[in-house]
Order: C-alpha cells, then sequence, then structure tokens
C-alpha cells in the first residue's frame, strides 16, 4: 500500500484536520495516525491472516462476555461479534494497514482493529461508518481491554495456530527419512568422524538418525506451543484488571476457547503474564534449533553428494536446477542449501526477540511487535523451506551403493570390525601393512589367505549393526 491515504477523484470521510479516509475504507483516525508514524516495513498487520483472526476472536469473545456482564447490549455484541466475524473470514483486509513492527507498543495495531470492527458493526446496524453513534471502538468494542493485555492474547494466538502447519512438516519430513532409512538399510557406509574415516556403518542407520531427530524435533514444538494457550486477557492495562467488570475474567475464557476451537485458560498470576514474555524466548528457541539442526542435516547432504567426480558421491540428490550460468552441466545441491540459508535468518530472528523480551520495562513489554514480526517470520520461513526440502529434495535422495561400498573397503575403517574374527595385534600388522603400501587391507587379506572378500564384507555387516549395552 502507498504511503498516502489520499485518493484523489474518490469520496472521503473528513476526520481531523488534514486527515482524510477514503469512503470504502473502514479504519478510523487513530490507524492514519499510526499508519503515517509508524510505517517501517513492507509489512502490515493483515500480512500474517493468522494474525488479523486472533486479534478478531479476542474481540469476539470480549463482546460475548461483555454481554453477559451486561457492560454492552445483546444488539451491540451482535453487531460486533459478527464484524469480527467477518474479518475471520477474510474480509476487510485492506483497511487493516497498520505496520506489523509499528512502534507503539501494540497500541496502534489495537485501535486498527477497534475502527474496523466498530465501523463494519455501524454498517452492520444500519448507520454509517465514522460517526461512531452505535458502536464506539474504545466504549464498545474495546471494553473491558487494553493493548497490553489483547496484543500480546493475540500473539499467542496467531503463533499456537501458526505452529500447527509447521509442526505437520516437520512431521511429514521425519516420515521421508524414516522411509530413507528403510530404503538404505543394507547399504554399508562408511562412518566419518571429524571429516576422517571413522567405523563402517549402515546408510540406513545415518538417515535413521536423521529420522529420529526430526520426530524428536516435532514433539519439542508440541510442547512449547502447549505454553502458549495461557493468556493475559481480562490484566486488563497493568494486571489488576482494572476496565473490567466483575465476572469479566471469568466469561472471555469459555468464549474464546469456544471462538477459536483451542482451551486457553487465564494465568497463576496476571502480573506475570502482564510483565514477562518468556513463553516467546521458549518457542523462538525452538525454532531456532529446529533449524540449526535441520541445517546440519542439509549440510551431509550436501558433503555426501558432492562431486560428482571429485567430491565424495555417495549419495545423487535430485537435480532441481542448473547450478551454474557460466559451467554447463554443472548442478548444485539447492535445496539442501536454502535449508542451511534459512537457519540463519531463523537464528537471526531468535537474537532479535531474545533482546525484545529482555527489554520488557516494569509492568510490560512494548516491544511484542518485533517479537511478533520475528516469530511469524521464523515459522513461515520454516514450514515453506521444510516442505520445498522434503518433496523436492529427500524424497528423491539416492544411494550409490558401489561407491558406499568402494569407499568402506578401502578405507582403514574396516580393521576395527575385524578384530573379532582375526585379533587386534594380526590386524594391527596389516594395518600397518596397508598404510606403507598404500593398498586396501581387503586385498591384503584376500592375498595373505587369511580372509576372502566375502569373508570380510561378511565381517563388516556383522560389526555394522547397531549393538545397545543397557
Amino acid at each position: 500500500m502507498s504511503n498516502t491515504l489520499n485518493n484523489d477523484g474518490r469520496t472521503e470521510r473528513d476526520y481531523v484536520g488534514e486527515v482524510s479516509i477514503p469512503a470504502d475504507m473502514l479504519y478510523g483516525v487513530n490507524t492514519v495516525r499510526g499508519f503515517q508514524n509508524l510505517t517501517v516495513s513492507p509489512l502490515n498487520v493483515a500480512h500474517f491472516p493468522e494474525f488479523s483472526t486472533a486479534f478478531a476472536q479476542c474481540k469476539w469473545a470480549a463482546a460475548l462476555a461483555n454481554r453477559d456482564t451486561g457492560v454492552i447490549t445483546a444488539e451491540e455484541c451482535d453487531a460486533i461479534t459478527r464484524a469480527c466475524d467477518d474479518i475471520v473470514s477474510g474480509a476487510f483486509s485492506d483497511s487493516l494497514i497498520v505496520d506489523l513492527m509499528e512502534g507503539s507498543g501494540g497500541t496502534s495495531t489495537n485501535m486498527n482493529f477497534n475502527e474496523v470492527i466498530a465501523n463494519r458493526a455501524q454498517q452492520l446496524m444500519g448507520s454509517e461508518p465514522g460517526n461512531y453513534e452505535l458502536i464506539h471502538p474504545n466504549d464498545h468494542v474495546n471494553r473491558s481491554q487494553s493493548t497490553n493485555d489483547v496484543y500480546p492474547a493475540a500473539m499467542k494466538i496467531a503463533t499456537y495456530a501458526m505452529l500447527g502447519p509447521l509442526i505437520d512438516e516437520v512431521r511429514m519430513l521425519a516420515r521421508l527419512f524414516d522411509r530413507k532409512a528403510y530404503e538404505f538399510a543394507d547399504i554399508l557406509h562408511l562412518g566419518r568422524t571429524c571429516l576422517q574415516d571413522a567405523q563402517p556403518m549402515r546408510l540406513g542407520q545415518l538417515f535413521g538418525g536423521y529420522a529420529s531427530l526430526t520426530h524428536r524435533l516435532a514433539e519439542e514444538l508440541v510442547a512449547v506451543r502447549d505454553k502458549l494457550r495461557t493468556l493475559p486477557l481480562g490484566g486488563t492495562a497493568i494486571g489488576t484488571g482494572f476496565g473490567a467488570p466483575a465476572g469479566y475474567r471469568a466469561a472471555v475464557y469459555p468464549h474464546l476457547s469456544r471462538v477459536t476451537g483451542v482451551e486457553y485458560q487465564p494465568p497463576a498470576d496476571p502480573f506475570d503474564a502482564m510483565q514477562n514474555m518468556d513463553v516467546f524466548s521458549r518457542v523462538s528457541a525452538e525454532l531456532r534449533t529446529c533449524a540449526t539442526s535441520l541445517a546440519k542435516v542439509a549440510a551431509d547432504l550436501t558433503v555426501l553428494s558432492s562431486g560428482p567426480v571429485g567430491g565424495v558421491g555417495e549419495l545423487r540428490l535430485p537435480e532441481a536446477q542448473a547450478g551454474s550460468s557460466i559451467m554447463p552441466g554443472k548442478v548444485n545441491p539447492v535445496l539442501p542449501m536454502a535449508m542451511i540459508q534459512l537457519s540463519f535468518a531463523v537464528v537471526g530472528n531468535d537474537v532479535a526477540v531474545a533482546q525484545a523480551v529482555q527489554y520488557g520495562e516494569l509492568e510490560i513489554n512494548h516491544f511484542e511487535p518485533v517479537v511478533a514480526s520475528r516469530v511469524f517470520d521464523s515459522i513461515t520461513l520454516l514450514k515453506n523451506g521444510i516442505q520445498r526440502f522434503g518433496e523436492k529434495c529427500v524424497v528423491g535422495i539416492q544411494a550409490d551403493v558401489a561407491r558406499n561400498e568402494k569407499h568402506l573397503l578401502e578405507s582403514m575403517a574396516v580393521a576395527t570390525a575385524l578384530v573379532p574374527t582375526i585379533g587386534y595385534a594380526k590386524v594391527s600388522k596389516l594395518a600397518r601393512q596397508s598404510v606403507a603400501e598404500g593398498r586396501p587391507l581387503v586385498s591384503i587379506l584376500e592375498e595373505t589367505g587369511l580372509l576372502s572378500k566375502q569373508e570380510t564384507l561378511e565381517a563388516i555387516k556383522k560389526a555394522s549393526h547397531p549393538v545397545f549395552n543397557p
């Protein structure tokens, strides 16, 4: 959207001074001031539908609780809830124009929603937007609330909603790694530590480790997601509940749970809930852990698929696109590279979240907008990145069986596997001979008649099965 709110040739509603609003827009003067003063990014509060939905759901539940406690009429409540339902359905997003990164501590965002809901409610009651004779943004839509309790509540509801699809993608990726572990179960593979030859293993065991990690990442996201169900609604400005009628807090949570389909609950201590945003540090930390853990896996795939001639070349990744504008035939591991790159962005977002959470002051944290924007960005990056990584890369990974076996058999890593068969001393002597002559240990074993190549392979296969000693 342009930074100007004047549109030549259109009917406008004048509010105060030079502020003018197009007739087909439902925001008001507070929104305009927030837009004019605080637009710093390309994203507004409607950019993430989950956030605008969450805000509308808070206002919806508040209207029902206000009706129950007698501070608004049933008719006023009906108009407000119908307006909220419109926003939840995706309508009027073009009137939600305040910057997601606005610096008013969320007040401009809250007033943007209050004004749009009030003006839509006015329309539903047969009145014109802007006069607020029937429904007022503050007196009715914002009744029993403040920015300080409704903004962080909407943040939590939106984050909870956004984490669901991300968790689904992580679980799907885990299942893809499960399939690869099964597919590669019998392929001999050279295990490496510090990028040096280490011990024999199965390629399926490598991918089984990736699968176990990814399943675990999903469950950790589930656990931290559950912590978002405690909200500060009813606080209202600093935790005293001043401004809300008796019975409001008891009424608003059941209504919110019905509106959202999620069992949200009040905090044990409302002052703690208003003062602290540590739950977002935990959420962001899990997002960072997910990103960096999968980046490690992506880096492994990059190394193991390197080549095709001058690298390891034990894996073949799907050829997604040309890798160079100057080198014909070059194909790069762009999907693993994309996963690694997005992890850098998620780590940066986590730093911003940690700083913002730390710099809350006294009774509230007025840096909630940057926390919301960074957490929403991390979730979006991960959800989209993991989906593409799984569908376009992991599902099509192939193993070069011969190259895996060749690297293992030509490596000194086979020596460990042969100790149970021919003894440590003899293996050690032959290993030194292998190094001195620059020949594979397997060839020397076959020449000396100690073990045939097939017997060596059987010994390696036996050694590469996992043994767990509880």
